[in-house]
């Protein structure tokens, strides 16, 4: 029964602000499901490289350029834009190796923060374009500012998955709103080679700073939120996609 209770009240807070760009919040504290509208005003944002270390991630066959690497000059980038205006916390500073589960644990520590994990893909060859993979209904407003923004930047429109709502570790188990962004595909050789030039990283930093900066400012962009779904945290063992 009090189950019920609080999904009814769930259900009820969602209806109420499912035009999205809400009032908002200065302060969010840490929230199990995020089975609310995404925050506005949030003072903390952690941007992680994806892998690290011994752990290179997706490695371009037409050039070698390496996800660990693009993934953390893209993350600085968008530290040096984001330009004080927010906190931010870096997970790796440097090319080591984070476990996921780590990457969890340090960016659930503080109320008022948001996740952006940053990385490059690999799939099909003729796939191309940036992607954003989000679980909890209060990233939805950042994964759509974030694959607006990208589209924008990139002259790859695909074919692609674009926004996903995707349960990962990385998008389901923080209990901050989290959004893992995909910036192209290393394994399309001609968006591999533009995700080699430092110019082209840095447009795709600028993109990825105005989606945060925008979040912070106005909440949520108008359009409908996603109904809430409770599943439990992502594991290593789930099957690939779930």
């Amino acid at each position: 029964m009090r189950y019920l209770v609080v999904l009814a009240l769930t259900v009820l807070l969602l209806a109420s602000c499912g035009s999205g760009g809400g009032s908002g919040a200065t302060s969010w504290k840490r929230d199990y499901w995020g089975h609310r509208p995404g925050p506005k005003g949030f003072s903390t944002v952690f941007l992680d490289a994806g892998h690290g270390g011994r752990d290179p991630g997706a490695v371009a066959r037409s050039n070698g350029v390496r996800e660990k690497d693009l993934a953390l000059d893209t993350v600085k980038r968008v530290q040096r834009k984001l330009g004080g205006r927010v906190k931010v916390r870096v997970i790796r500073s440097g090319d080591e190796f984070v476990d996921l589960d780590e990457r969890v644990r340090r960016a659930s520590t503080r109320d008022g923060a948001i996740l952006v994990s940053i990385h490059y893909n690999a799939g099909p060859s003729g796939w191309n374009g940036p992607e954003n993979y989000y679980w909890r209904v209060d990233s939805h407003g950042l994964a759509t500012r974030l694959q607006r923004e990208l589209d924008k930047a990139s002259p790859f429109s695909g074919p692609n998955r674009g926004k996903v709502r995707r349960r990962l570790r990385l998008t389901r188990n923080p209990n901050v709103p989290s959004v893992l962004v995909e910036c192209g595909y290393l394994s399309h050789p001609s968006e591999a080679s533009r995700c080699a030039d430092a110019g082209y990283r840095d447009r795709l930093a600028s993109a990825i700073a105005k989606a945060i900066l925008d979040q912070q400012a106005h909440g949520d962009p108008p359009g409908p939120l996603p109904p809430p779904i409770n599943k439990p945290p992502s594991r290593p063992t789930d099957p690939p996609g779930s």
